[in-house]
């Protein structure tokens, strides 16, 4: 400021009065100090203002888990789409799946001053977070909930899903339905394998653990889950996959065999409606959600009296690929 007065040739007070828009500042003084501004190049520091002024920093953070896959790039897109109808910027951080880099990421957002904080956990106990919670820093989960704190959550209905989806399949007439999912420890997968297991359960099917195949983590290994099963002397004649990605795994190798099995696949994805066997899958509007839950955030941070809640959306059966 100093050297911006210096240029302009008038005082520091007046610098001070044009940058942080004063009213009744003379026009030609108000030039003159932004002409000098421009010329040295100078930009103002948006946080340093709202740190010193004790305002918000007008910037919220977001935590996903992996940037690549089309959902969390969808739910990324939408959160800043809505941060930017508040005039706020919108953080993006990666925690990989890995809880320890999810907590280092949260704590340095939370260190940034951000107004407020969206996040996909990856981990099981959030209470970490419970003293900037406290100290006035609004926090939302998204399709996972948090683990040791009480906040805010928007979910998917998994389990409703999962059961409509089996269900599909039982109508159908199956009763040998191979299960393939991620990774049990993941709140999603949980959700939609007992909404599986409600649906067999209900059909008076036993459970049989040769017909649900954990560890499932891309394409590649779902085939190799499929041949496995369609190798055994009972194989399934349906196959539930609880991701997208487990469900192209699970097309290509039916693809490769030419085999007659159904599918059911829990997430919609780009060119499913390409695939090269009839599936079904089990949607939902991933924009609805990502929406829900930044404008949530933002109700929270403009100091709405509510209570922590959760919202669920619905999903619905779609049919896909090549009928």
């Amino acid at each position: 400021m100093v050297d911006v007065a210096r240029h302009a040739g008038v005082s520091l007070k007046t610098v001070s009065r044009v940058v942080n828009k004063a009213p009744n500042v003379q026009q030609e003084l108000v030039d003159r100090v932004l002409a000098a501004v421009d010329e040295l190049g100078f930009r103002r520091n948006q946080l340093a203002s709202a740190l010193r002024s004790g305002q918000q920093t007008s910037t919220v953070g977001l935590l996903i888990e992996e940037i690549a896959n089309p959902f969390y790039a969808t739910i990324a897109q939408v959160a800043a789409e809505v941060a930017a109808g508040f005039d706020s910027l919108l953080i993006t951080a990666s925690s990989e799946e890995d809880p320890v880099r999810e907590e280092r990421l949260l704590r340095d957002l939370c260190a940034r001053r951000v107004d407020g904080l969206l996040v996909v956990p990856a981990g099981y106990d959030h209470s970490f977070l419970r003293a900037e919670v406290e100290q006035g820093i609004p926090v939302v989960f998204l399709d996972r909930p948090a683990g040791g704190l009480v906040a805010d959550t928007v979910l998917l209905d998994n389990r409703g899903g999962a059961r409509a989806g089996v269900e599909h399949l039982l109508g159908e007439g199956h009763r040998r339905i191979g299960v393939l999912l991620d990774s049990i420890g993941v709140y999603t997968m949980r959700e939609r394998l007992g909404g599986a297991q409600e649906a067999l359960g209900a059909a008076g099917l036993p459970y049989d653990s040769h017909l649900v195949c954990d560890g499932v983590r891309d394409p590649v290994t779902a085939a190799q889950a499929v041949a496995q099963m369609l190798d055994a002397p009972d194989p399934p004649t349906a196959f539930f996959a609880l991701n997208n990605r487990i469900t192209v795994g699970v097309v290509q190798e039916l693809w490769h065999r030419n085999s007659t099995a159904s599918v059911v696949g829990f997430d919609d994805f780009e060119l499913s409606h390409l695939m090269p066997l009839p599936l079904t899958v089990i949607a939902y509007d991933t924009r609805e959600l990502a929406r829900q839950a930044a404008e949530l955030l933002f109700a929270r941070i403009a100091k709405q009296n509510l209570w922590p809640r959760t919202v669920v959306l619905p999903t619905r059966l779609v049919n896909r690929g090549l009928r």
